[in-house]
């Protein structure tokens, strides 16, 4: 499989280098690496799955997707992980034959230098390159900095979503990947 162009071959020595989980990684160090990046959700009440999901949890969410891995040296500082096509559950304001990205996650130590951002063109440029003109996620609609976050880039609310496994109303957000290359 070829790397998107926004991982990290040629990166500087500072930036983390990207690249697909592989069979050696570890599960239960990406479960606690979504851990330790959900806490703060938590911690303000709002219980995203990620914040205590399970190391089988995990497997199972990887198992669903392609994922993605960010590396700072050896350790693992980001995740993200693409599914294209997105198999909604019923009633779920998503596009037909759009693609989808979950557990994006950022270490704590890393916030603020770009690693979300990278993350997040990684999995707009794996759900286009599967053939997927847009993407859709979900997050808490409490989490009024992260709906701005993806706001400002180019993510627009279609409507919202109760997960059984969180304590809070998700917005549902599209991006039409084809406009946002024009």
């Amino acid at each position: 499989m070829t790397e998107p162009a926004t991982t990290a071959k040629g990166a500087a020595a500072d930036e983390a280098a990207i690249r697909l989980f592989a069979e050696e990684d570890s599960v239960q160090e990406l479960t606690r690496l979504l851990h330790r990046a959900y806490a703060d959700h938590a911690a303000a009440g709002r219980v995203f799955f990620a914040s205590y999901q399970s190391p089988q949890d995990t497997a199972r969410r990887l198992r669903g997707g392609e994922c993605w891995l960010a590396f700072q040296g050896t350790s693992l500082v980001g995740t993200v992980t693409v599914a294209v096509p997105y198999v909604a559950p019923d009633g779920y304001p998503a596009p037909a034959g759009a693609g989808s990205f979950w557990q994006l996650a950022v270490d704590p130590s890393q916030r603020g230098t770009g690693l979300g951002q990278r993350l997040l063109s990684v999995a707009e440029a794996r759900v286009a390159a599967r053939g997927a003109a847009q993407v859709v996620i979900d997050t808490s609609s409490q989490a009024t900095e992260l709906v701005g976050w993806y706001r400002r880039r180019g993510y627009v609310p279609v409507g919202t979503w109760r997960w059984d496994v969180t304590n809070y109303d998700s917005v549902v957000l599209v991006k039409d990947l084809a406009t946002s290359r024009s």
